[in-house]
């Protein structure tokens, strides 16, 4: 096998809350566990040798949960990015964004772009942060950005194929070799639908926030193993 890791690994980061609520704990509990769990596992993921991690923190519908939650959320988005800079830089794995920017705060999108710039020429990995993300609305935007640039007189129509339409995603990243949803939802929840197009899907019941090193090995052999039955490994 020339190469059984994945290129491009994206986490549907399901079942913080349904997590919580089994122990008995609040949700925002669930969601802090979720992203200690993030921190450890994603460098596990890309200590494997993955070179593009795409997690779903947040989506465009999530802003219709309760105000208290998104709160929380939000709060601990500030804070994560202000303190894991270092984490990142030391790690030498540079941070970006996908998503729009409306209504997310000035606080929460300054915090966002202060956290890529700082990483911006770190070089051992990438990590996509998919935050008010839908990919629905990154296809729309998608378009409407190549419409702009086709009208400005600097994109040839023409030349606009499936290859190169992944350079004006919000992030120009490539396609996802492997998609994981965790706490047992099966569904892709309108997750980086352009991207995904050929992704091998793994769902486990495991909650996001006891998705540790082990649980991802568990999706990586599964992904190895298909590959091989295929016969095409990538």
């Amino acid at each position: 096998m020339k190469n059984d890791i994945p290129t491009h690994v994206a986490i549907i980061m399901d079942g913080n809350g349904r997590w919580a609520t089994r122990r008995g704990l609040k949700r925002s509990e669930g969601h802090y566990a979720g992203y200690k769990t993030l921190k450890k596992t994603a460098l596990h993921i890309l200590d494997k040798g993955v070179k593009y991690l795409s997690v779903f923190a947040f989506s465009t519908e999530n802003f219709k949960r309760s105000k208290e939650e998104v709160d929380y959320l939000m709060n601990l988005f500030v804070t994560a990015f202000k303190s894991d800079q270092n984490f990142f830089i030391k790690n030498d794995i540079k941070v970006v964004f996908s998503g729009r920017k409306e209504p997310l705060s000035d606080e929460v999108y300054n915090v966002m772009k202060e956290i890529e710039n700082e990483t911006s020429n770190c070089k051992k990995t990438v990590f996509n942060v998919c935050l008010n993300y839908g990919g629905q609305a990154e296809i729309v935007d998608t378009t409407k950005k190549i419409v702009d640039l086709v009208e400005e007189g600097k994109l040839d129509i023409n030349s606009l194929d499936t290859e190169n339409y992944y350079h004006y995603l919000y992030n120009d990243l490539p396609p996802v070799d492997l998609l994981i949803r965790t706490s047992g939802e099966i569904r892709i929840s309108n997750f980086m639908l352009y991207s995904i197009s050929y992704a091998e899907i793994y769902f486990t019941t495991t909650c996001f926030p006891d998705f540790d090193e082990e649980e991802f090995d568990k999706a990586l052999l599964d992904y190895q193993n298909r590959n091989i039955t295929k016969g095409t490994v990538k």
